[in-house]
């Protein structure tokens, strides 16, 4: 059961002297154009989840900056609707442009800040500057349609315009990413907004702000408040009220977006929620076992596990299932290496924060407790720091374990054996949740049913990675609503105005 660690430098001094070098590491929020403090002066550390150690502080702002930040926003909007499609592609590629040659520089912030190996945080702002890329090209698509009239004389005129003013609150795992994918979407249709980051990483956040105004993108069209846990109720409840937000769009908990959703039925405004999944990884007896492990490894370990898409139940079938959980545990024991993300060769960080440690943990304890084996893992490992939880295997999984129902947000594979098809289907579905599924199967027909019968936005079959700019990014039932990416991420923050022209014969 042994993990493989990489050490954890004791000395501070280090660190803070790596963080003042950090080029775009920033200390205030920003708004109208402006770096600023909190009305009240008051700030809040951001630490480094692999010791602890505080990186910056940032402002602890409350109501009332987020009141000015919505007003701001909304004043902008009245002139960035009007800017043309061309103007605003231009705008966002020079972002996109801008982050390019910033790559190393955002990846090193994510990486202090999250916890992540550096490689992963490299791989993050690829995929966070894809998304730039991909709406800086759809802002020249969000095209209208003319309706042949049923009356003569008449023209039907549906075009797409601005929805207004967004509220984009992201999380702490994909800090970047979460940023680029919503604002360029927004910005490509012609809206404004307010960003509120977690405040476990808010440091990536204002990196990216930095290089937009670096980019050229207008002042008030961007704006981006920071604040601390006392203060997120309050901000949160500006953000989704006020009645100049027209839309929220939140990644997250499906907890935390039920409440959200809650404050923004009261003003009837436009959600664009991705929330929790509980992704089933379902390996049938025709797959190519080598595929599926490499891929296994992918779902499941990326970010440590903290990923929405990641999976979260092995459902195995029984013929391949002693193979299958064999290379599983060969395969953890030799590539998952625990450490702090600036050590060469880790690929497996800390978790970001105590909250998320204990919430593992007690996930795996409850399992063993009733039942459950961990061939691999299954606790912290202290010797590292508090929230290092070793990469764990866990077998003789039934579902009256909280593991078998609940989100695991970390490095924790459960695996369930089954014996057809149709088992596969009912506990896959067996869930509020409907975010990613994976099947892996070379029988085609059977991919096809899968396909189709699996209660989940997105289904990749033979692959363990699914998420680009290009496709439409969303889940079903609990897991949230509206979808990201694609054009249909763009699509998100218009309205659809229907003209009648008439009188034409005059």
């Amino acid at each position: 059961m042994n993990i493989v660690r990489a050490g954890v430098s004791k000395n501070i001094k280090i660190f803070m002297t790596q963080y003042r070098q950090m080029n775009l590491l920033r200390s205030q929020a920003y708004v109208d154009g402006h770096w600023v403090t909190s009305r009240s002066g008051g700030e809040f550390p951001v630490y480094n989840p692999a010791d602890d150690s505080v990186i910056q502080n940032v402002p602890d702002m409350d109501e009332h900056d987020a009141e000015r930040a919505v007003q701001v926003a909304a004043d902008a909007f009245q002139t960035w609707k009007h800017i043309s499609a061309k103007e605003r592609s231009k705008i966002i590629r020079n972002w996109f442009d801008t982050c390019e040659r910033h790559a190393n520089d955002l990846a090193e912030i994510i990486t202090a800040e999250s916890g992540k190996p550096l490689s992963e945080a490299k791989g993050e702002v690829a995929y966070g500057n894809s998304f730039l890329d991909w709406f800086a090209n759809c802002a020249r698509h969000l095209n209208g349609e003319v309706i042949p009239s049923p009356w003569p004389n008449k023209q039907i005129l549906l075009t797409r315009q601005p929805i207004g003013v967004v509220s984009v609150i992201t999380p702490w795992n994909f800090p970047y990413a979460m940023i680029t994918r919503k604002v360029g979407a927004l910005m490509a249709a012609g809206c404004t907004c307010v960003i509120k980051p977690s405040e476990d990483t808010p440091l990536s956040a204002l990196a990216a702000v930095e290089l937009a105004e670096q980019a050229g993108v207008p002042k008030g069209v961007i704006n981006i408040i920071t604040c601390n846990r006392n203060n997120t109720p309050a901000v949160g409840k500006v953000l989704c009220e006020n009645p100049n937000v027209a839309c929220i769009s939140f990644t997250g908990s499906t907890h935390v977006g039920k409440l959200l959703y809650g404050m923004a039925a009261k003003g009837i405004k436009r959600v664009s929620l991705e929330l929790g999944g509980n992704a089933p990884f379902i390996v049938f007896p025709s797959a190519n076992i080598e595929r599926a492990l490499d891929h296994a490894m992918l779902a499941k370990f990326r970010n440590n596990g903290q990923a929405c898409v990641g999976a979260n139940r092995f459902l195995i079938h029984e013929a391949i299932y002693h193979e299958f959980v064999e290379g599983f545990k060969a395969r953890i024991r030799s590539k998952c290496i625990l450490g702090p993300g600036t050590k060469d060769g880790v690929t497996c960080g800390p978790l970001v924060n105590m909250e998320q440690t204990k919430k593992v943990a007690g996930l795996v304890d409850d399992a063993v407790k009733k039942g459950a084996q961990p061939l691999i893992g299954g606790k912290i490992a202290a010797e590292l720091g508090n929230k290092f939880f070793e990469s764990t295997l866990l077998v003789n999984v039934t579902p009256d374990m909280k593991v078998f129902n609940e989100e695991i947000f970390g490095p924790v594979a459960s695996v369930v054996k089954i014996s057809s098809e149709d088992e596969a289907l009912k506990i896959a579905n067996s869930t509020k949740s409907g975010l990613a599924a994976y099947v892996f199967t070379t029988d085609l027909g059977q991919a096809f049913r899968m396909s189709r019968e699996l209660e989940f936005g997105m289904v990749a079959i033979n692959d363990g990675i699914l998420s680009a700019a290009e496709p439409a990014f969303g889940g079903i039932k609990e897991s949230g609503i509206g979808r990201e990416g694609s054009l249909h991420g763009a699509l998100e923050y218009t309205e659809i105005k229907y003209t009648l022209m008439s009188g034409l014969e005059d």
